[in-house]
């Protein structure tokens, strides 16, 4: 059974930075696109990061310059390092496939709070 496992989340304050890891056991994210997304209190999932499979990125005007997409040297792992945090950042982290390819996890969460 193929699970996506986000981790890294937690509480940090106005101008801290995170990395959160997402993990898929069994595939090779190196053959998809993959992507980050977030879901504040009472709005729906937004797409946050973007990774092709050849490396190109691309992020959302909200967080352009502060978060970086990133794959790791194992085949099954994506980071997203997000520094400057932002109170808006606040929200449930969750990675997958650019086409949402996989069933979604429970995602990490973050909270930017003073």
């Amino acid at each position: 059974q193929e699970q996506l496992v986000e981790s890294g989340g937690g509480l940090v304050q106005p101008g801290g930075s995170l990395r959160l890891s997402c993990v898929l056991s069994r595939t090779i994210f190196s053959i998809y696109a993959m992507a980050w997304y977030r879901q504040a209190p009472g709005k729906p999932r937004e797409w946050v990061a973007f990774i092709t499979s050849g490396g190109s990125t691309d992020y959302a005007d909200s967080v352009k310059g502060r978060f970086t997409i990133s794959r790791g040297n194992a085949k099954n792992t994506v980071y997203l390092q997000m520094n400057s945090l932002k109170p808006d950042d606040t929200a449930v982290y969750y990675c997958n496939t650019g086409g949402n390819k996989f069933t979604w996890g429970q995602g990490t969460q973050v909270i930017v709070s003073s």
